[in-house]
């Protein structure tokens, strides 16, 4: 089992201009400590628990961007781009940029979206949420046929239209970029992810529901025909042991998880300096998981 690092906050003690410095200490820390993944939020405003849209906020992409010239082994992804985010052949470009720029590196990690306030404040289309599961089934085949050399030409879909698929250069990944469908949701979403996904991501809410989805998602995927064992499970652990840097208790708590076949278990530092976090927890429990397996 290992461990991944999801950076979240961005406030620092420095303002917005010590925040180049902190998150290329972040990557190397990551590094430094055998961390496989290194993620970041994707939002407009600071969600409501991490201290509202008045709290800083980098842009996703620019910020992975950032990480991917101060990395150069771990993984990158947002956890997770709402849909309604970019228009999808965007969206494919984008991650494709970050695949290229980062040799290989890079996860689409995408979900169905859900903070009203963030699409209202800056005038993005927040259409109901049957309409984007519908949205987000067409984004995940709009970015296969973006990634498929062989098939440029136009895509008719319900929600989007393209006259185009061109995506040059090429990713590095192949067949493409790893694609990460967050979120539980039984009847929808991890039905998607059984129809599209290289990976899911789930709230650690306890073994016992982890196993329940997985249960759930091994279904959806006898139903759509796909190999259950091809799809990485990851965990978002934020229990109170990370935070509080207990690192016996969070290994009691994981060791719950191990016989689930969860291949990252993914830590959430609660403040903006990242780095020290890495250094002090995420490095001794990447240690620990290891002896989990």
């Amino acid at each position: 089992m290992r461990a991944g690092v999801h950076i979240n906050r961005f406030e620092h003690p420095g303002g917005g201009p010590a925040l180049g410095a902190e998150l290329a200490a972040a990557g190397r820390a990551a590094e430094a400590a055998g961390v496989s993944w290194l993620s970041v939020m994707d939002h407009y405003f600071q969600m409501e628990s991490n201290g509202g849209a008045e709290a800083p906020m980098l842009e996703a992409y620019t910020t992975l961007g950032y990480l991917a010239g101060h990395t150069s082994t771990v993984r990158l992804g947002a956890l997770v781009t709402g849909v309604t985010y970019r228009r999808p052949g965007l969206l494919a470009k984008i991650v494709t940029s970050l695949d290229v720029l980062s040799g290989g590196r890079a996860t689409l990690g995408i979900g169905a979206a859900w903070y009203d306030r963030e699409h209202l404040g800056l005038g993005v289309e927040f259409p109901p949420l049957a309409e984007r599961f519908e949205r987000l089934d067409e984004t995940m085949r709009i970015c296969r046929q973006m990634w498929d050399p062989e098939n440029n030409g136009p895509f008719e879909g319900r929600h989007y239209r393209l006259a185009e698929t061109l995506c040059v250069p090429a990713p590095v990944s192949a067949p493409h970029p790893e694609i990460m469908i967050g979120g539980g949701g039984e009847r929808k979403t991890l039905r998607l992810v059984a129809r599209h996904a290289d990976a899911c991501n789930l709230f650690a809410s306890s073994p016992q529901e982890i196993a329940h989805k997985l249960d759930v998602l091994r279904r959806h995927c006898d139903t759509e025909g796909r190999d259950y064992d091809e799809i990485r499970r990851t965990v978002l652990y934020a229990g109170a042991p990370a935070l509080e840097g207990d690192l016996d208790a969070f290994t009691r708590d994981i060791a719950g998880y191990t016989k689930l076949g969860i291949d990252t278990v993914i830590l959430a530092p609660s403040t903006g300096e990242a780095a020290a976090y890495i250094e002090r927890f995420a490095a001794p429990a990447v240690e620990r998981l290891a002896e989990l397996d």
